[in-house]
């Protein structure tokens, strides 16, 4: 495959990838309250944000 094919298929890719803003490294198991409540809080601006 040439440079130029790679370049429109990686431009294809970045425009079907919809980022929302969210660190997908976490683990549920290692969570302690702090980071509990920093998901909710986390969801509760994500609602206020889509009602607007």
């Amino acid at each position: 495959m040439g440079k130029d094919k790679r370049s429109r298929k990686n431009a294809q890719n970045k425009q079907n990838i919809a980022p929302d803003g969210r660190d997908v490294e976490f683990s549920q198991e290692l969570a302690d309250t702090e980071d509990l409540q920093a998901q909710e809080r986390a969801r509760a601006a994500d609602r206020r944000a889509r009602r607007k």
